[in-house]
């Protein structure tokens, strides 16, 4: 393949790296002005190749992949988490006992991927009752701030469930590599 090819390969790969960004930066400046009109989205789209040169980010690397079943399991679980940790930590904080004990945990994700650390560790600070509160992204591990961790029964179940929500997001969003991971 000639130099020149290849370098037309790689940046149709960079535009479409980077497609997602824009889209999410034009919208955003359609939403800030209240309408979505021609002239809006033309200046969303020069404002955000502005602001993707300005403040110069290297592209996520998605998977390519996307399973909508898992990804409505996912938000399933994730739902169903947030109701019932959110009564779980009102009923604590209304408790004439409060909150006895808290640890800092550190969870070994298996995925290398830093937009599935990313978005594990979004998904685990939306859920009242825990907060990341420190990312190794070299080695992937999470440290995580979880409440009412009485016994290590307690700091195991925390562990398991950051474990869990990241098997569902990969397996939602992964890449076959990644998913493969999970299974063994």
């Amino acid at each position: 393949m000639s130099e020149k090819r290849r370098e037309k390969t790689r940046v149709r790969r960079r535009i479409w790296q980077q497609l997602p960004l824009i889209v999410a930066l034009v919208v955003l400046w359609a939403l800030l002005w209240g309408s979505f009109s021609l002239l809006n989205i033309v200046t969303g789209v020069l404002l955000a190749m502005l602001v993707m040169r300005v403040f110069y980010l290297p592209p996520v690397e998605l998977s390519g992949r996307f399973n909508p079943l898992w990804f409505l399991v996912f938000l399933v679980q994730f739902l169903g988490e947030l109701v019932y940790a959110s009564f779980q930590v009102g009923f604590q904080a209304l408790s004439p006992r409060g909150v006895t004990s808290n640890s800092v945990i550190a969870v070994q994700l298996i995925t290398r991927s830093d937009f599935l650390l990313t978005l594990t560790a979004i998904a685990l600070s939306l859920v009242p009752g825990s907060i990341v509160v420190e990312v190794d992204r070299e080695k992937s591990i999470l440290f995580l701030h979880a409440l009412n961790t009485r016994t290590q029964d307690d700091i195991d179940k925390a562990h398991n469930r950051v474990l869990e929500v990241e098997g569902r997001l990969v397996r939602a969003l992964g890449s076959k590599d990644d998913v493969r991971r999970m299974s063994k």
